[in-house]
């Protein structure tokens, strides 16, 4: 049965939300933790990812960074305004936040371009063989999931965790300095952008989803938002995988002997 769900605590506290939501991302918790513990990014703080597993990151992630607006507008579409509360926030959110997304792909690139990927790899190349499977589901959850799903797989699970990675590397004094101050804050706009604003969108998109489903959907759709959150972090994992694997062992060797 949905009951109607309206936030009267602070966006950003869990205890603001109904128990099935405080339940759904504690559930998802150790997934997420698996992105954020992921070689990788420890690997790109310390200046250790060499030119092969940096190219695989920038053009793996391009795909899905180019079509998020796109997954956006997909889960727009399943909107119906004056049909319900979660209708009519989702609707107002997305548009406004597609237009904040316009710019995001020209950003990636230049930061692809300083950290020695060149542009037309990315507009004109393959991406590694691989790393298409966070793209394929964004697509796919977009389009046919509900916009509960689809919302809370893209913009509160992938918009989530993408800014604490972010964070992690920009908050790094020895990566951003690793960049030619020529071009250094050109090339971390991205990152900045990311890791800046992406703590308030998951938040925003928790209360969207909460709305949408109300204070208590049946356990069978809970299942399902569970399932999908854990699906983008898997996918985000996999990816990082399959971007690092020809240097993982080198690193780890060198963590093994410091």
């Amino acid at each position: 049965m949905n009951t109607h769900f309206e936030r009267s605590g602070p966006l950003n506290e869990l205890t603001s939300y109904p128990q099935w939501a405080q339940d759904m991302v504690a559930d998802c918790a150790s997934t997420k933790q698996r992105v954020l513990d992921h070689d990788i990014w420890a690997m790109m703080v310390d200046l250790q990812l060499d030119h092969e597993s940096t190219r695989n990151f920038m053009m793996g992630l391009w795909p899905f960074i180019e079509r998020f607006p796109s997954y956006m507008a997909l889960n727009l579409l399943k909107t119906r305004y004056g049909r319900s509360p979660g209708d009519d926030m989702a609707r107002r959110w997305l548009v406004r936040n597609i237009r904040v997304e316009q710019n995001h792909a020209e950003y990636w690139l230049h930061w692809a371009e300083g950290a020695g990927v060149a542009r037309d790899d990315l507009l004109h190349g393959v991406a590694p063989h691989g790393t298409d499977g966070l793209p394929r589901w964004c697509e796919e959850i977009s389009a046919r999931g509900t916009l509960a799903a689809g919302m809370v797989s893209t913009n509160y699970a992938i918009e989530g965790v993408t800014g604490e990675w972010s964070q992690m590397i920009y908050q790094s004094t020895k990566y951003r300095e690793s960049f030619d101050p020529a071009i250094r804050a050109s090339s971390l706009r991205w990152l900045h952008l990311h890791a800046a604003y992406d703590d308030v969108h998951p938040w925003e998109a928790l209360d969207i989803v909460c709305t949408l489903m109300g204070k208590s959907p049946s356990a069978d759709e809970v299942a399902h938002l569970v399932e999908c959150i854990k699906r983008s972090y898997m996918s985000m994992v996999l990816l990082g995988d399959r971007c690092i694997r020809t240097c993982r062992d080198l690193w780890v060797g060198r963590e093994a002997a410091a």
